[in-house]
């Protein structure tokens, strides 16, 4: 078994053995915690001159970068956390995502932009945010949003040999999450979404952390006669909607999950599209679990109530078919605390 951040290191690795275009740069990429452990041993293996920490200077290591793709380098950028990107988001949106449409599709953009999204330990407003929905909206730009830790390594093999730009968003929650994960030249298909569970009841869709929460969910549910069919989509755009549309048609039924903040939110365009493609079929309206529209918390007493779980989707799930769900074959571990998913959950990088 393979945990998440080592598929993460698994995927720079063959990357680098494969093609040495393939650089390996920001900040704190040669930390002794190499990036809650994702890039350990890179330096030491494949050298200084293609794994190396760069100054905390956002917008020009971006623009860095960009120069570098477009003179036959394939970058893979570590930025830490979402939040310090967005001082680069000019580099971003007005270079990197119109490059390829610019110029007529002559020249493009092979940049790979990491970006770690999540809470814990007290990080809120500025170190805990979730805005994925922001990079989905830009024309030109892939973005996905591994779950499990085969699809962290089989994503980012594909985002490192993508001809154009794509930001890898990963959720710290997620680095410890063991799995099997194949060995070698492994890649999983961009914009290819995958069903986890199979049922008839309700589709979830989910990504990123909401679909762990979305797998604890499904098992009380299971208990008390819900069938669930369960997609995790991987990439949030592009999005896999013909698996979306074909599992609702099944199902009638419709949950968004998402780890941002409601309004305008991935799953609000999936309850949006799915409205308007599958309207005929829907059984009752469609529903998402989002966040609520204010800036992420630090408090305890406020962390308790702002984010989604499971118990959330159940009491959902429960609603809309119209069944008292029991909650009490449902115990979460009690080392769960308000804003890190056990004692095993070490940091603060």
């Amino acid at each position: 078994m393979t945990t998440f951040a080592e598929a993460i290191t698994d995927g720079y690795t063959q990357a680098m053995e494969m093609d040495k275009s393939v650089i390996c740069f920001g900040l704190g990429i040669d930390d002794p915690k190499g990036i809650f452990g994702t890039t350990l041993g890179l330096k030491e293996k494949f050298g200084e001159e293609r794994v190396f920490d760069v100054p905390t200077s956002e917008n020009a290591l971006t623009g860095i970068g960009i120069g570098a793709s477009l003179n036959g380098i394939r970058p893979v950028m570590s930025h830490q956390r979402l939040d310090f990107f967005l001082l680069a988001m000019d580099q971003l949106v007005n270079n990197a995502a119109k490059w390829h449409y610019m110029f007529g599709s002559q020249s493009s953009v092979p940049i790979t932009i990491r970006l770690i999204v999540g809470r814990g330990w007290g990080q809120g407003p500025t170190h805990s945010q979730n805005l994925q929905a922001w990079f989905a909206h830009v024309p030109g730009l892939k973005v996905v949003m591994p779950s499990m830790a085969a699809d962290a390594k089989g994503l980012l093999l594909s985002s490192i040999f993508d001809d154009n730009p794509v930001v890898f968003i990963e959720h710290r929650w997620l680095h410890n999450l063991k799995g099997d994960v194949p060995a070698g030249d492994y890649r999983v298909p961009i914009g290819k979404a995958q069903r986890l569970r199979k049922g008839s009841d309700i589709s979830i869709v989910a990504f990123s952390y909401m679909t762990i929460e979305a797998l604890h969910a499904i098992e009380v549910l299971e208990k008390q006669g819900i069938s669930c069919d369960l997609i995790d989509l991987r990439s949030i755009s592009p999005i896999d909607w013909e698996m979306i549309f074909e599992s609702v048609k099944k199902t009638g039924r419709l949950i968004a999950l998402d780890t941002g903040p409601e309004i305008c939110s991935v799953a609000g365009e999936i309850v949006a599209q799915v409205s308007m493609e599958c309207f005929d079929v829907l059984k009752q309206a469609p529903q998402r679990l989002a966040l609520p529209q204010f800036p992420t918390p630090t408090s305890l007493a406020l962390t308790k109530v702002f984010y989604k779980k499971a118990e959330d989707i159940i009491e959902l799930a429960g609603k809309m078919l119209e069944k008292d769900i029991d909650l009490k074959s449902f115990q979460r571990s009690k080392d769960f605390l308000h804003d890190v998913p056990g004692d095993w959950f070490k940091g603060p990088f």
